[in-house]
């Protein structure tokens, strides 16, 4: 569990570090969408399966809109990629930088800490997200709607703003 741990936390990591050293708003949409995934994962491996679930669907509609606001205003013919040589540059300096500070700090880390309350023998009626579940759908199912609708909204609003005088996502034919 330990090595599925680091693996996740090492590939969460470098995805960051691929989506801040990118100009081009198509990957970084994309690299932000994957660390959103990865992230989801770290959650799951934690002990909370359906908290990562809604984050990572509501996190993906919000990312439709910032992709679609994104895709609209950049309009770069040859966008720079992860394989060019000034972000691979950024990327290797944002790596190690976050790898001298984990090292600065390792010394202090306890690996004990990475267990969930799932694996201990006296706690296993106690799951890390079913009270979250029960209040979601009691006392939070309207702010869920509302946040759904709400970015249903901005999709709509920002590709209309967007649009321009005839062309455009909602050009009417």
């Amino acid at each position: 569990m330990m090595y599925m741990m680091y693996f996740l936390l090492f590939s969460l990591v470098l995805g960051l570090a691929a989506v801040a050293s990118n100009p081009s708003p198509y990957f970084a949409a994309l690299g932000l969408v994957v660390v959103a995934g990865i992230g989801c994962g770290v959650l799951i491996w934690h002990g909370g399966g359906f908290l990562s679930l809604i984050l990572f669907l509501i996190y993906l509609g919000g990312m439709l809109v910032v992709f679609a606001y994104s895709a609209a205003l950049a309009a770069e013919p040859y966008p720079e990629g992860w394989g060019s040589w000034p972000v691979l540059g950024l990327m290797l300096g944002y790596l190690l930088g976050v790898g001298g500070v984990g090292m600065l700090f390792s010394s202090s880390m306890y690996d004990g800490s990475w267990m969930v309350c799932d694996e201990f023998g006296e706690f296993y009626f106690v799951r890390g997200d079913t009270e979250g579940v029960a209040t979601l759908y009691s006392s939070g199912g309207f702010m869920l709607a509302t946040g759904a609708w709400v970015l249903l909204l901005t999709l709509f609003v920002i590709l209309e703003l967007t649009r321009g005088m005839s062309r455009g996502t909602l050009r009417a034919v």
